[in-house]
């Protein structure tokens, strides 16, 4: 079964992102399962399915396990049924809240027990002072994501964590965060799919790729998305992808074994080589694809991090490479 962002993965904005249809429904025709598990609380699960059937991937509402519904199980668990909670956010979170037995209201004067921060695109200054006059109130505090920033067909874009920082830097508190890199979406999404061996598909290595580690899945890492070449490399323990991709085709393909050697790694053709104790890195080799290079020096570069050996610019390696 696979655990797929939305965002970076399948979509960028409101379009298909190249590869991904055709992908998904190869993948479904090899009998492959999908839920989309995604920090994105906008829309509510079914108009979610709706986009993605329209874009031709199709979807039903059970498909889908978003930011909103998990930060309103955490809302829920916590106060009583009825509870009135001002909410910043889109018309999925008020949706997820009212599904959970809460009240969302947009006024701190309207006796909130709680607050509840998700992306909008009319977020203002008025509903940010409301944010913090409630919050510095000591009331409990939720936040979908911590995600700082979205990629966007115009380019990045402020996300949730830009608004929880201005809120933190007003009031000097921070919310419980719903969505990933907490566990709960990707063991949600693994529990309607009643899969033992899940794989999770994402593009940020701090959301898609820790939440799922901590889920206890495999991952795949695609370049579509937040995560560029030089950043993969800097991954620390927790963040590191078991698999690479370039898009959503690396589903429907096999992946190379990447070997170790004394001096350092080999994927497919490419050899990267580490040198004590200069810890120059060179790359030999003439493997036909890029990708098998970058998992090669991925390799490299953790083995070096974890050994706690400072390497220098890998830019070099990574040009050589193609990237």
């Amino acid at each position: 079964m696979l655990l797929l962002d939305l965002d970076g993965v399948v979509t960028i904005g409101d379009q298909a992102l190249p590869h991904a249809v055709d992908a998904l429904r190869a993948a479904r025709t090899d009998g492959l399962s999908a839920v989309y598990v995604t920090n994105n609380d906008q829309r509510a699960p079914h108009a979610v399915a709706a986009h993605l059937t329209g874009l031709g991937v199709p979807a039903g509402a059970g498909d889908v396990v978003t930011a909103a519904q998990a930060l309103a199980r955490l809302a829920a668990a916590d106060l009583p049924t009825g509870a009135r909670v001002l909410t910043v956010g889109g018309e999925g979170l008020r949706a997820a809240l009212l599904q959970g037995g809460l009240t969302p209201v947009a006024s701190a004067d309207e006796s909130p027990l709680a607050v509840a921060l998700g992306y909008t695109t009319a977020l203002d200054w008025a509903a940010l002072t409301e944010i913090c006059h409630a919050v510095s109130q000591g009331l409990p505090y939720y936040s979908t994501c911590a995600d700082p920033v979205l990629r966007t067909p115009r380019g990045l874009a402020p996300g949730v964590g830009a608004a929880v920082a201005a809120v933190t830097t007003a009031t000097g508190r921070t919310p419980q965060v719903a969505g990933k890199p907490a566990p709960a979406l990707h063991r949600e999404a693994t529990a309607r799919g009643r899969a033992d061996r899940p794989l999770a598909v994402g593009d940020r290595l701090d959301t898609d790729i820790a939440g799922a580690h901590a889920a206890g899945a495999t991952t795949l890492l695609v370049l579509t998305g937040t995560t560029r070449p030089a950043e993969l490399l800097g991954a620390q323990p927790g963040q590191r992808p078991t698999h690479i991709g370039r898009d959503l085709r690396d589903l429907l393909v096999a992946h190379p074994t990447v070997h170790g050697a004394n001096d350092g790694f080999t994927c497919a053709g490419w050899h990267i080589t580490h040198h004590p104790p200069t810890h120059h890195l060179t790359v030999t080799g003439e493997g036909r694809d890029p990708l098998d290079g970058l998992r090669a020096l991925c390799a490299v570069t953790w083995a070096a991090t974890d050994t706690g050996t400072h390497l220098p610019d890998p830019a070099p390696a990574l040009a050589r490479l193609g990237w």
